[in-house]
Order: C-alpha cells, then sequence, then structure tokens
C-alpha cells in the first residue's frame, strides 16, 4: 500500500540503537579457549597415545628378548651339566687306568720288600685312592721296624705311618708274635711312573721295640 504524506514534513530516519560489544568480548575468549584448549588436549592425546604405543612395542620386544635368554640359559646349564657328567666319567676312567697301571708294580715292589723282611708276612692288603693299608705278622717289632724302613727307601711312598702294633695273644706253640696294621701314602712318582729304587743300604733294627698296646 502507498502512503502519502500530507503534511509536507520529511520523516525523520529512525536511528540505529549502537551495538554493545563489550559485552560480546568475554564470550569470544571464552569460545577461543575453549576450541584452544580442545586443540591442546587433543595434541597431547594423540601424542601419549603414540608415546605408549611406542613403549608397547618396546615392552613387547624385551620380553621376546627375555624369552630367548632365558631359553639360552637353560641350555648352557644342561650343556653345563653335561660337561660335568663327562668330565666325572673321564677322571673315574683316568683313575681307573692309573691303578691298574701301578697296581702290578706295586704289588711286585711289596712282594719283594716283605721277602727280603725275616720273620714277616703280611695278612690283609688294601688301597683306598693314594693310601695303602696293610695288616700283618712277624715274630718280632724288630722286623715290623725293618719293614717300615724298607718301604720308606723304596721310592714308592712319601709317608708310612704305622697303626697298631700288639703281641698276638692267640698264639700257639709258645711261639711269640706280634701283630701289625700300618697305613702307606703312595707317592706321586710311585707305581707306574717307573722302576722302583732298592734300598742302598739293608735295613737296620729299631733302636727300641715298640710298647705292647
Amino acid at each position: 500500500m502507498i502512503r502519502i504524506n500530507l503534511l509536507g514534513q520529511i520523516r525523520p530516519k529512525a536511528s540505529r540503537r549502537p551495538v554493545d560489544t563489550g559485552a560480546a568480548l568475554p564470550v569470544v575468549f571464552v569460545g577461543a579457549g575453549l576450541v584452544l584448549g580442545g586443540i591442546m588436549l587433543a595434541f597431547f592425546y594423540f601424542t601419549s597415545q603414540k608415546q605408549l604405543s611406542a613403549e608397547n612395542d618396546k615392552i613387547k620386544a624385551l620380553k621376546a628378548q627375555k624369552a630367548e635368554l632365558t631359553s639360552i640359559k637353560s641350555q648352557v646349564e644342561e650343556f653345563d651339566r653335561q660337561k660335568k657328567l663327562l668330565q666325572t666319567r673321564v677322571d673315574t676312567i683316568e683313575k681307573l687306568q692309573r691303578d691298574r697301571t701301578g697296581g702290578q708294580e706295586l704289588l711286585d715292589m711289596v712282594a719283594n720288600t716283605v721277602s727280603r723282611t725275616e720273620n714277616l708276612w703280611l695278612t690283609d692288603l688294601t688301597r683306598k685312592g693314594s693310601i695303602l693299608n696293610i695288616q700283618g705278622a712277624s715274630a718280632s717289632i724288630n722286623s715290623v721296624a725293618n719293614f717300615i724302613t724298607a718301604m720308606k727307601r723304596s721310592g714308592y711312598f712319601q709317608k708310612v705311618e704305622i697303626e697298631e702294633s700288639k703281641q698276638d695273644e692267640r698264639a700257639t706253640s709258645g711261639i711269640q708274635t706280634f701283630t701289625f696294621k700300618l697305613n702307606a701314602e703312595i707317592a706321586p712318582n710311585g707305581p707306574g711312573a717307573g722302576p722302583a729304587k732298592p734300598a742302598s743300604t739293608p735295613a737296620q733294627p729299631a733302636a727300641a721295640p715298640a710298647k705292647k698296646g
């Protein structure tokens, strides 16, 4: 519809109300802060997820390495056990070989020493490692002392010790008899290392008879 101004006056223009921008600024800042905070949170989130993934990969790799090392350790322990077992067998074989090599020579030496000692005979002879246990009897204490001296001079033994020497109360027919026990330690260069050296001088009788025990 057309309106006509009959008064002939100019209609004043309606004035625009000024917009208050002061109240809108805080809202803008809050919005911008929220957006910026969201961006930063997203950045930190993706960064932490990436680091976490990398750490998980390292953990998996370390676990795999640990499992491999555990397997290797088990194999090494089994190898050591087998090595000790084989070494024990080798030592046993070598010991038996040494004993077999020097056994006959040792017996010959002892037999010759007994045959050179008057009025003395052996009743038992056993060997435990490098120790020779001897039991016997004689008609006198001096014969036992001569036998010990001859064994020391043979070069086969580095130590000869009397363990027991006493008069045999079970002796019959009025003949005095003494029984004895002694231990002899075989020298490292004894049986198997070479022939025994004969005694350079005959055994001398003991200075005094042993006490009856």
